[in-house]
C-alpha cells in the first residue's frame, strides 16, 4: 500500500513538472540597428574596419579564411562570393549575420563586439547598394 502511495505522488510530482515547464515564447537577440541616413564611402569606412578587425594573420587575408578581406581584395571577396553581401535582403547577407552573431562563430572573433559600429556601417552600405566606393 505504501508503494502505491508513493508512486501515486511520484506520478502526480511528475505531471506538475512536465506541464509547468513548456515553452511559451521564444526569445530572439536581434541586434540593435542604428539608422545611418549618410553615405558610407567603402574604401574609407569599411576598408579600414575590416583590415583592422578581420584582415589580420591567421584570418581574412590572402590564403587564410573566406573571405579575403585583406584591402586588396576585400571588395571583390565580398561581393563575388554568394550569400556575402545581399542587396535585396541586406540583412540575411552572411557577413551582416556573423558580425551580429546570428551565424556563429560571431566575427570578429576575439574583438569588442561591434567595433566602430561595424555593424550599423555594413548593413547601410549594403542597403545603399554595395557600392565600390
Amino acid at each position: 500500500m505504501k508503494r502505491i502511495r508513493i508512486a501515486a505522488i511520484a506520478f502526480v510530482a511528475s505531471i506538475a513538472v512536465f506541464t509547468g515547464c513548456q515553452k511559451d515564447t521564444t526569445l530572439t537577440i536581434k541586434p540593435e540597428v542604428k539608422t545611418i541616413t549618410g553615405t558610407i564611402s567603402f574604401s574609407k569606412t569599411l576598408v579600414p574596419l575590416f583590415t583592422q578587425n578581420c584582415a589580420i594573420a591567421g584570418c581574412h587575408v590572402s590564403g587564410g579564411q573566406t573571405p579575403d578581406l585583406s584591402a586588396d581584395n576585400v571588395y571583390n571577396s565580398l561581393v563575388n562570393t554568394p550569400g556575402f553581401v545581399n542587396v535585396k535582403d541586406p540583412q540575411s547577407s552572411k557577413i551582416y549575420e556573423y558580425i551580429t552573431g546570428k551565424l556563429s562563430p560571431a566575427m570578429p572573433m576575439g574583438k569588442a563586439s561591434n567595433p566602430g559600429d561595424i555593424n550599423d556601417l555594413f548593413l547601410a552600405w549594403v542597403e545603399q547598394g554595395a557600392k565600390k566606393n
